[in-house]
């Protein structure tokens, strides 16, 4: 008796090792222990604790139970990263591997229509709805997929919601402001230098390079119509033999599965600060002028707003990368917006950017009334961007006041003055003028730089361009535990 038990135990367990691998396959097998997905008080409180404690908040790290909530409390939209690559080019099997991804998600859902959203044509990488945590657990078993998180969580709304934030954490803005005497110096034929250029050096650069032959890419919210500057008047005076491209790749809903792009126009504001500031052209109507005035831009309307919250922004910041990775006329990248958390779908786009041979800026960080806890955001943290932040006048190791710091920063920028203003911008309407601030302006304004740097020596790499940035800045050799780099003399760059 005892005999015949042994084998029928030992039975069991061969039977049980050799079914474990396809587990997923069977959905019978898949245990859910919490059945009620968390609040999105509750997934708003566990993400701040957790960044509170470690620093930085992971999806990778997270329970199956927690995933599913936030998917279920975002639309039930997942978004999945595969494959041994997050470029498509680089995997032969990718195919293959999304044919059984969607088969697993069929399965588990019991449905095979209304499954896959989106499918990116150069990244590893889909968005699919899911509503059943026995999906994500089956999923999250597979060994082809590289991350499996919300594709719409709202975090930013939520915290809204609840009383955390309020609509000035935007970044948006249609001001328009007289500037002070004090904040520019007029420089021929009849432009605004803006103070800070004086500061790092710009106008004394301009002797050797006006960043003439370089493209610089913007992501952000686009450029406003309403600014000839940035529209047929962009290619005039002393930057004369430029061009300026402007595209749009934004959903304006709330809807996931909503398509139709919204077009270039700037409906925010921030957008149109930034074209400004990397680039506004140099002539004789008396407006402030960028920093490369000669180069080219190539804008992309990818987001409302500076927060990166919700299915089509994350969306459009993922297109806008990969489309700017392929466009061979961009070295380039500049993006002042960000989110407080990985996005897998971004973090595949910023890579196959790099992966192009582009130098990428990005903003570390704009405090809000409720993020002050928060270091370098993402992707700015990133190895493969330049992450900026803005100190305050005369200091490399001051941040401004809204400004995050932090062992990811590359290099700083000053703007912002002992008055409280920062840097003189063009309006986003014609004719006028107005201020603008934080990382967002440092980060544009580096990448002016890095294009005049570019501009100078043409035949250079992103990595020969990089290094020259670093030799001409405040730290060089030695890092500042929190500002990198600090502030590059830009003339010394160029020389």
């Amino acid at each position: 008796m005892k005999k015949n038990v042994f084998y029928v135990l030992m039975l069991f367990f061969v039977f049980t090792a050799c079914n474990r691998e396809d587990m997923q396959n069977n959905p019978g097998n898949i245990e859910v222990v919490q059945k009620d997905p968390l609040t999105a008080k509750e997934i708003n409180e566990k993400i701040n604790e957790t960044i509170k404690t470690k620093g930085r908040f992971s999806w990778k790290e997270s329970s199956d139970h927690f995933i599913w909530s936030t998917i279920f409390q975002g639309n039930k939209i997942a978004s999945i990263g595969f494959g041994s690559s997050f470029d498509r080019n680089l995997d032969s099997n990718n195919k293959a591997i999304e044919a059984e991804i969607l088969k697993v998600i069929e399965q588990y859902e019991g449905k095979t229509e209304r499954i896959l959203l989106s499918s990116d044509q150069y990244l590893n990488q889909i968005d699919v709805a899911i509503e059943k945590q026995e999906t994500v657990i089956a999923l999250r078993k597979m060994k082809n997929i590289r991350y499996l998180e919300p594709a719409d969580y709202r975090y930013f709304e939520n915290e809204q919601k609840l009383g955390k934030s309020s609509s000035g954490s935007s970044g948006c803005g249609f001001e328009s402001t007289a500037l002070s005497a004090s904040d520019y110096t007029t420089v021929t034929p009849n432009a605004k230098a803006p103070w800070s250029f004086t500061k790092h050096n710009i106008i004394n650069a301009w002797s050797y390079s006006s960043g003439a032959g370089v493209t610089i890419g913007v992501i952000d919210s686009g450029v406003s119509p309403e600014q000839t500057l940035l529209g047929s008047s962009f290619n005039n005076g002393l930057s004369s033999g430029r061009t300026i491209s402007k595209n749009g790749v934004y959903v304006d809903s709330i809807w996931p599965w909503s398509t139709g792009y919204d077009g270039p126009n700037d409906q925010c504001g921030h957008g149109t600060s930034m074209a400004s500031a990397a680039a506004a052209p140099r002539n004789n109507q008396g407006q402030p002028v960028g920093v490369a005035y000669n180069s080219n831009l190539v804008t992309y309307r990818a987001a409302s707003n500076v927060v990166l919250d919700g299915y089509h922004e994350q969306n459009g910041v993922k297109i806008a990368f990969t489309e700017l990775g392929n466009n061979n006329n961009v070295k380039i990248i500049s993006m002042s917006m960000g989110h407080i958390f990985s996005v897998g779908k971004i973090e595949d786009g910023v890579k196959y950017a790099y992966s192009k041979g582009k130098l990428i800026f990005c903003a570390g960080g704009t405090s809000t009334s409720f993020t002050n806890f928060v270091g370098v955001i993402f992707p700015a943290w990133m190895s493969e961007t330049q992450a900026i932040t803005g100190v305050k006048e005369n200091t490399s190791n001051q941040k401004c006041d809204v400004c995050h710091s932090g062992a990811e920063i590359d290099f700083t920028y000053q703007m912002e003055r002992a008055s409280g203003n920062s840097i003189p911008v063009l309006s986003y309407y014609n004719g006028q003028t107005d201020y603008v601030g934080g990382s967002s302006v440092a980060t544009a304004s580096t990448a002016g730089i890095a294009a005049l740097v570019w501009s100078k020596n043409p035949t250079w790499t992103r990595d020969q361009v990089l290094n020259k940035m670093r030799q001409s800045a405040t730290y060089y050799p030695t890092p500042n535990s929190d500002y990198g780099y600090g502030n590059i003399n830009v003339l010394q760059a160029v020389q």
